[in-house]
């Protein structure tokens, strides 16, 4: 849940209070938006994924069982340590320290996950790490996004004004838009190798 455009200092704050500042293992909001967000991936497995600024590890714990590898990051240290206690369990999760865009994994992904991250970047930021993300997203590949849809000072937009810029993207494909009071969540998929977005998940089982 960091980001480069708002202050380093304001998570460090947040985190020295409390191990997870913002309740993510305990509020029913968080553990059905955490569920929702899974439940709308369109395939039933993937190869590797990428979680950029993970907190405390929630929603790693269940992209793991969807998952041959997840790696997940924070820049914030006790972050870190907490998503790897949480994530022990399955030896597929790596956690790392690291901060976003400026530093980024090598590699290729099938599957990024960027939720409640996007709206702590300036627009500059915000690009960079878009273009980041698409160049690294396999063909094919599955974003999914989801941020809170209510104004917040520390935050530079709302889940809404997120969806706008992710859907200016080029090379993304919308397939998917959940739109509550208090969120959204978008996925989107990279067109294939042959220039096309990827099958619907109906359409892989021959269904139409």
């Amino acid at each position: 849940m960091t980001g480069s455009g708002t202050p380093t200092g304001y998570f460090d704050t947040m985190y020295r209070d409390a191990d997870d500042p913002w309740h993510l293992t305990e509020r029913w909001y968080e553990q059905r938006k955490y569920d929702l967000t899974v439940a709308a991936l369109p395939l039933p497995r993937y190869r590797r994924a990428f979680e950029p600024a993970c907190s405390v590890g929630e929603l790693t714990r269940r992209l793991a069982p969807r998952c041959d590898a997840v790696l997940a990051c924070d820049r914030v240290a006790s972050a870190v340590r907490t998503a790897r206690s949480r994530t022990a369990e399955f030896p597929q999760v790596t956690v790392e320290r690291m901060t976003v865009p400026d530093e980024w994994p090598e590699g290729t992904f099938d599957l990024v996950v960027l939720s409640e991250v996007l709206y702590y970047f300036e627009p500059t930021q915000l690009d960079a790490l878009l273009a980041r993300t698409v160049a690294s997203l396999e063909p094919g590949g599955t974003l999914v996004t989801v941020h809170w849809d209510h104004p917040v000072p520390e935050h530079r937009s709302t889940g809404t004004g997120v969806a706008a810029v992710v859907g200016a993207t080029a090379g993304l494909h919308l397939v998917a838009d959940h739109r509550e009071d208090d969120f959204v969540l978008q996925v989107h998929q990279r067109a294939g190798h042959d220039g096309q977005p990827p099958a619907s998940p109906a359409a892989r089982e021959g269904l139409v």
